[in-house]
């Protein structure tokens, strides 16, 4: 196996920190993965690994405000405007990357948390660009809680300036994340069962920070976006979609997996298939059950690679 990291010029030319898992020889199918909020794209190495394991190649970007790319800009902001269309055109640029390297090899995309949302409105956009997707650790909710929190980021925006880190938004969103798991070792005990992998991101200075007023002004109106049911019919209705995540973890709470699920059911999605694995919490690729995880995402990507797609060069779609 072999990694090799670059730098790809966003449509704005933001430059975005790119990993890549690779072997020598051509992959059976590509994964891209948009990773979580205040994380980066080289927690996904053990993934990188076991999928080059297997016969494919794995690409992970670090979003805007996040990892490496965050040099480009400031740790925990997407941009001063237009941050959520920016954040989805980034994933529209690696996947024309990736397609003009490979110009016929199926791409997938794995969307973990907020990667999820990102995720999703880029399968309103460009779903016919992919073989299939994951939604890992995502979760639904109704759009009138996220016009709520909006305009708290809206107060806090005022407040503390775009650039601001609020308190307040930061207990309203993951202060209660924790209380289920006392007594408790760390803040982030509600991450994983695996205290090493807790530690690892505790100690990690690109993960667990707080991030700007204006980000979450982004992906509240993100949210709002995917969030109704005639958005969601957008997507290709014949799109293999993997719901999972574990039924302890607080951002779902196990049971807003099945809402997503049946949403995107509901929405016309004829292939959407929910894993949940119970006592699992918000980090499954880095949970105490992390092999079974991965065994299973395997097996399902090997699926929908049997399922037919009409799969073509999606270079002017994805630059029109």
């Amino acid at each position: 196996m072999q990694h090799h990291a670059f730098w790809l010029n966003s449509s704005d030319a933001t430059p975005i920190y790119v990993n890549r898992w690779f072997a020598e020889q051509p992959p059976k199918a590509l994964v891209m993965v948009a990773h979580g909020m205040a994380e980066h794209s080289a927690r996904y190495a053990r993934l990188g690994e076991a999928l080059v394991a297997a016969g494919y190649e794995l690409y992970a970007h670090d979003q805007r405000g996040h990892g490496q790319t965050a040099n480009q800009g400031t740790l925990g902001h997407y941009a001063d405007q237009d941050g959520w269309a920016r954040v989805v055109g980034d994933l529209a640029c690696l996947n024309h990357h990736i397609r003009q390297q490979h110009p016929h090899t199926p791409i997938f995309l794995l969307g973990h948390s907020m990667g999820s949302y990102i995720a999703q409105a880029y399968l309103m956009q460009h779903s016919s660009s992919l073989q299939g997707t994951i939604l890992s650790g995502s979760n639904y909710q109704p759009v009138a809680l996220y016009r709520v929190a909006r305009l708290i980021a809206r107060l806090e925006c005022w407040r503390q300036g775009p650039q601001g880190r609020s308190a307040l938004i930061e207990f309203l969103s993951f202060g209660s994340f924790n209380k289920a798991f006392k007594p408790n070792r760390s803040p982030f005990d509600w991450l994983s069962r695996d205290p090493a992998e807790v530690d690892k991101y505790v100690s990690d200075p690109l993960c667990g920070f707080r991030c700007s007023n204006q980000l979450w002004l982004d992906l509240l109106a993100g949210l709002q976006q995917i969030t109704p049911v005639h958005n969601l019919a957008q997507i290709d209705n014949h799109l293999p979609l993997l719901v999972i995540g574990g039924a302890c973890d607080p951002v779902s709470q196990g049971k807003r997996l099945q809402h997503l699920a049946n949403a995107l059911r509901q929405a016309g999605n004829k292939q959407v298939q929910l894993q949940v694995y119970p006592d699992a919490r918000h980090e499954l690729l880095n949970e105490s059950n992390r092999d079974e995880v991965t065994a299973y995402l395997i097996g399902w990507l090997e699926q929908a690679l049997r399922q037919p797609r009409q799969r073509h060069s999606q270079l002017q779609e994805i630059h029109s």
